[in-house]
């Protein structure tokens, strides 16, 4: 037999940051271990939460004789998508009531984003793309396998102040050729949780108008900044107001905690209802050679919600509850980091928004917390607020004390 092999020219792939912490955090054994880094919600004793609603919803489903397991047409299920649209755009918004806005279910926000970057890689003039710096890490692999090579960072973080670089971010866009894919995070930013006030987005969408650039918002925590996702929509709402055509990227992984059920929408808002129409035959175009259609459980759960009064109230008054306990746990790390007299000023701690929290930490305290404390966080400092909890926020809090202490650089 032939010794050698096909695949002896594919090298070993290095391990995705994120899920390759998370392997490390779950082969440790050690009793006081901490898990900051993936991005996924906690409870306060640090366990996954499946929202009463969503639990009561796979209840009645399952007692749904009528239910089957068709497949779902290509743009997926529009009850979920009409659902999604407007939860984001509002029901009272002008794109709705012109019928100028289309959506497609996609496989949660990574698909979401996937499918809005091959649509414009294929059908756009401009082949440019900017990000943030920093961006979630998979944006800039998504541009690259939907065929962007021609991606650049906009300024966005303030190392200095923890906070937002407007200026720097202001003037990257004005150096923008007119055109160019603008990748916007529309609340709760991944990884900095460092959000544009609403003064600063009309600043920002003035000088996109001006430029001609185009808007694509990422929305994958929309009300786990202020409990109220119509309030945590209100930069994609001011841009649409302002006549802006543009795709948004939704995810119901965080806020409905459907995970693994990868259950997600793309948005667009068009000029017109005949290029609505255009672009949602050009997204089935896409997504059927891709993935043909997308799967139908959580869409189910999202579209039972959305569509129910009640039952969107009830989630609402969940969400509202798990925002409270981030904010809680934001307020609790800085006030005993301050209690210890931790050197620095973290108000930033506070002032961020959303699941994640640049810490400041810099990579030799991130790697003594992990090596000497078992607190696994990303190498940027960049800490999930939900791995906190009431029972291990003194252990965290006198962790992240030693490492500033004894380890400022």
């Amino acid at each position: 037999m032939n010794a050698t092999s096909v695949f002896e020219n594919v090298e070993l792939a290095p391990p995705d940051s994120v899920f390759g912490l998370n392997n490390e955090y779950n082969s440790d054994t050690h009793p006081d271990k901490v898990n900051l880094g993936i991005g996924a919600y906690r409870t306060n004793e640090g366990q996954p939460y499946v929202l009463p609603v969503v639990s009561k919803v796979e209840s009645m489903m399952a007692g749904d004789s009528t239910l089957n397991h068709e497949y779902l047409p290509i743009e997926g299920l529009q009850d979920m998508s009409k659902g999604a649209i407007r939860l984001i755009l509002g029901a009272n918004s002008p794109a709705i009531i012109e019928n100028r806005v289309c959506g497609a279910q996609a496989i949660s926000g990574t698909g979401a984003g996937r499918l809005a970057f091959e649509f414009t890689q294929r059908h756009f003039n401009n082949k440019t793309a900017y990000i943030s710096k920093p961006t979630w890490g998979n944006h800039k692999n998504m541009l690259k396998h939907a065929g962007y090579t021609d991606v650049h960072e906009y300024r966005y973080f303030d190392q200095n102040t923890l906070g937002l670089n407007l200026n720097g971010m202001l003037a990257d866009l004005e150096g923008a050729p007119e055109g160019s894919l603008i990748l916007l995070h529309g609340c709760a930013h991944n990884p900095c949780g460092v959000d544009p006030s609403h003064e600063e987005w009309k600043t920002i969408a003035n000088v996109m108008e001006r430029k001609k650039l185009f808007p694509i918002f990422d929305v994958a925590y929309q009300g786990f900044v202020s409990g109220e996702p119509d309030t945590d929509a209100w930069a994609i709402r001011y841009f649409v107001e302002q006549g802006f055509e543009l795709m948004v990227c939704q995810s119901f992984a965080k806020n409905f905690g459907l995970y693994n059920e990868r259950c997600g929408n793309l948005t667009v808002v068009c000029a017109n209802s005949e290029r609505a129409m255009n672009v949602l035959s050009q997204l089935k175009a896409i997504i059927r050679p891709w993935y043909s259609n997308p799967p139908h459980h959580g869409a189910r759960i999202v579209a039972t919600v959305l569509n129910n009064d009640h039952l969107l109230n009830e989630w609402k008054d969940q969400l509202r509850k798990m925002a409270k306990r981030i904010n809680d746990m934001r307020q609790l790390l800085h006030d005993q980091l301050k209690a210890n007299e931790t050197p620095g000023d973290w108000s930033h701690i506070t002032k961020q928004n959303g699941m994640f929290t640049f810490t400041g930490l810099n990579p030799n305290q991130v790697s003594t917390l992990k090596e000497k404390y078992h607190i696994y966080m990303l190498g940027s400092g960049r800490i999930n607020m939900c791995g906190i909890n009431t029972s291990n926020i003194d252990y965290i809090a006198n962790a992240f004390n030693d490492a500033v202490v004894n380890f400022r650089k």
